[in-house]
């Protein structure tokens, strides 16, 4: 498995997922993920940042990584400093934003110092996010949502990242959260979401127009 220089991608090797490449970067030092058994059956090119000082790995992380094969490489610091590895993170973000605008940015960290880069992302119309853990990423939320409280808090979190663009409409809203669960609801299913959204006070409708009063969801 060889080390990650964005560089070195072709076209044809960073698209062969789709024209929407999910990446996901593991701030190593930071968050010490055990398996990525989460992803399984989900496209993602996953990048892990490893410190200077992190020479080893759990055999249960290791053997995930090698099941990915070329989806997934390690990113190791040449030097140590304050925040090194968080400029890393964001140096490659910016460095593959700029090949492939369309692709979405999943940060794996608890540090905060992120958000305010972040929010320049998205005002630049990028696609980024950072999850404290693999489980807690929207798409993958989405698809381990069971139960309806589940289903709820996966859909929130899908508007939040929005921003702009929200459905303003119950019908539209309605054809947003079926979308997003892949057309595998019922119409009763539907609308008990929408009464879901509502009763929790995450929207408020008048005349089937739709008002969002979401959390900040970083």
């Amino acid at each position: 498995m060889r080390d990650f220089d964005a560089s070195t991608l072709s076209n044809e090797e960073m698209n062969q997922s789709g024209p929407k490449t999910n990446y996901l970067l593991i701030d190593y030092e930071n968050v010490q993920v055990k398996c990525l058994s989460a992803l399984n059956g989900h496209p993602f090119k996953v990048l892990i940042f490893l410190g200077v000082n992190q020479t080893r790995i759990p055999v249960e992380l290791a053997t995930s990584i090698q099941a990915l094969g070329s989806n997934a490489q390690y990113v190791p610091m040449s030097g140590s400093g304050t925040n090194a590895l968080d400029f890393h993170i964001a140096f490659t973000v910016g460095q593959l934003a700029a090949r492939e605008p369309d692709a979405h940015f999943h940060i794996i960290s608890k540090d905060s110092g992120f958000d305010p880069l972040i929010e320049f992302a998205r005002k630049q119309k990028l696609h980024v996010h950072r999850s404290k853990d693999v489980a807690e990423i929207p798409l993958l939320r989405l698809a381990n949502a069971h139960s309806a409280s589940e289903k709820v808090q996966a859909i929130v979190q899908n508007l939040e990242l929005r921003r702009t663009g929200r459905p303003r409409v119950v019908k539209t809203l309605t054809n947003t959260i079926n979308t997003l669960f892949r057309h595998s609801l019922e119409p009763a299913q539907l609308a008990s979401l929408i009464r879901a959204l509502e009763q929790d006070g995450h929207i408020s409708i008048d005349n089937e127009n739709v008002t969002f009063h979401l959390p900040t969801v970083s």
